[in-house]
């Protein structure tokens, strides 16, 4: 039986060099699109030494619709694993028009070449940002999608809008898959997170503390109602997200999906704050942080931890790894930098 060809656009970058990985595992034949922004080359060679096989790769910028045309006009594939977006918070705020081009255009040409050439089974990488500052936790599917705190989490619900409609209008079949925090290394230590410049996300900062690189850790507010006074998030080992990739992309394939568009919350349904995961990084790590509180963060909410029944049920898919085994293989990562 012939390979099923995959293209994964951001496939260079943290969850998308894992998503590769699992996939050439599984037996699909991958084409990555990545455009370098916020990832090196060198993760191409990374992922081939893992898995033995070198992924076709296109250096080619989303946002130029002729250059997407081309691809397509010169590639088959059976399905699109979708991350290659910007994703900071923060910088969403200080520059919304970067991110609504870069997020959205980029989404839009690629769902205009599914139509045009009746391709199918697209996966978009969405974020529990969609629910804003959950009334219940933890959050199911069923919790009202909010005005978001932030114009990335606004870039993901306007993307899983379009991508809602496309599928009625042009009979697609989509997955939006919502995840909660992704941390971690692969085990092999070969691929990892690897922010260019300052990381905008705790780990990242947190093992570069650790290991000298960052002076002292901020800690974003101490006053939100919480057991400790943090902010409180689910935090996924990035193999356990890589792999939910691998089930939505597998229920598309079987014509399993109950709808044409159908989402879930990705994450491990269990939720810890940020001075929670700082005494497990020094526990697991043996180091020692130097962090300080300091004011709360623009776009940040108290709490965020996900309810995975559904996903667990309907994708046969569930985490595997702990909060410590992320952790122990982030900082292993660190350390090989």
């Amino acid at each position: 039986m012939k390979k099923k060809k995959i293209l994964v656009t951001g496939g260079l970058g943290f969850i998308g060099s894992h998503t590769v990985v699992e996939l050439q595992n599984a037996g699909f034949e991958v084409i990555i699109i990545d455009d370098l922004s916020n990832t090196t080359i060198s993760v191409l060679d990374s992922i081939t030494e893992i898995t033995g096989t070198k992924p076709d790769f296109h250096q080619i910028d989303l946002r130029i619709k002729n250059d997407v045309n081309t691809f397509f006009e010169n590639n088959n594939v059976d399905g699109i694993i979708h991350f290659a977006a910007f994703k900071a918070v923060g910088e969403s705020i200080q520059k919304p028009l970067d991110y609504y081009e870069n997020n959205i255009g980029s989404l839009v040409y690629l769902l205009q070449e599914m139509r045009d050439r009746k391709l199918d089974h697209f996966i978009f990488s969405s974020s529990c940002t969609v629910y804003g500052q959950a009334d219940e936790l933890p959050i199911t599917e069923n919790a009202p999608v909010k005005k978001a705190e932030s114009t990335y989490g606004n870039t993901k619900q306007i993307g899983e809008e379009i991508i809602q409609e496309a599928c009625k209008a042009h009979h697609l079949n989509a997955i939006a898959l919502r995840y909660f925090n992704p941390i971690g290394a692969h085990e092999s230590i070969k691929i990892g997170e690897l922010p260019l410049g300052v990381p905008q996300n705790l780990i990242p900062f947190v093992t570069q503390t650790a290991a000298g690189i960052r002076k002292e850790l901020s800690v974003f507010g101490n006053d939100y109602d919480t057991e400790d006074g943090t902010a409180v998030r689910d935090y996924i080992h990035v193999v356990d997200l890589a792999k939910a990739h691998i089930a939505a992309l597998q229920r598309l394939i079987r014509k399993n999906n109950k709808e044409n568009f159908e989402f879930f919350n990705i994450g491990t349904g269990k939720g810890s704050s940020v001075l929670e995961v700082i005494k497990a990084f020094e526990k697991t790590s043996g180091a020692s942080l130097n962090y300080k509180i300091v004011g709360r963060r623009e776009g940040d909410i108290t709490a965020a931890y996900a309810d995975t029944t559904i996903a667990n049920k309907e994708l046969n898919w569930k985490t595997e790894k702990s909060l410590e085994d992320a952790l122990r293989s982030a900082w292993k990562w660190q350390q090989k930098q």
